[in-house]
């Protein structure tokens, strides 16, 4: 598996992931039916951000994260980002290398954190994955989520202190 900067060429292989994703209504609060200039749009984060892919040795799309500042201005110190997986990638360790990617990237970058705005508390596999890399739950916002199985779901705010 290889991760490189995403580009618009990129966009064909990863549109159909993020409407099969957002479609699926358990992870996401992104407009369903977004044409691929829009999803780039959305998903390409401009400086001082990144957006990055993961691709196999074959060449075919694996995943994606978008990552930058959480907030601009006085709250730019803080980092944020998401992530999307292909159906087929997953459980292969793609989310995790984005996300070792995503932390070196923030900390090379000095930010002070990384803040997590909306993990659906009932996506236990991300939640788990974020644990494991020492972000902490610092509260969930009750039934912010209309999951399209579970109906309302808790939102967690997690976060990963970087400044150790």
């Amino acid at each position: 598996m290889k991760l490189r900067p995403m580009t618009r060429a990129d966009v064909p292989a990863f549109a159909p992931v993020f409407r099969e994703i957002v479609d699926a209504g358990e992870t996401y609060a992104y407009p369903e039916d977004l044409p691929d200039s829009a999803i780039a749009d959305l998903w390409m984060e401009g400086a001082p951000g990144r957006a990055v892919v993961a691709i196999d040795d074959d060449g075919s799309f694996l995943g994606a994260a978008k990552m930058g500042p959480n907030r601009p201005g006085r709250g730019a110190h803080i980092g944020t980002a998401s992530f999307m997986v292909s159906s087929a990638a997953r459980g292969k360790g793609v989310g995790r290398a984005l996300a070792r990617d995503m932390i070196d990237w923030h900390r090379r970058q000095g930010y002070a954190g990384i803040q997590f705005n909306a993990v659906v508390e009932t996506n236990m596999a991300a939640v788990r994955l974020w644990q494991d890399l020492g972000f902490r739950i610092l509260g969930t916002v009750p039934g912010a989520f209309r999951s399209a199985t579970h109906g309302p779901v808790g939102l967690h705010v997690m976060f990963l202190d970087l400044s150790s």
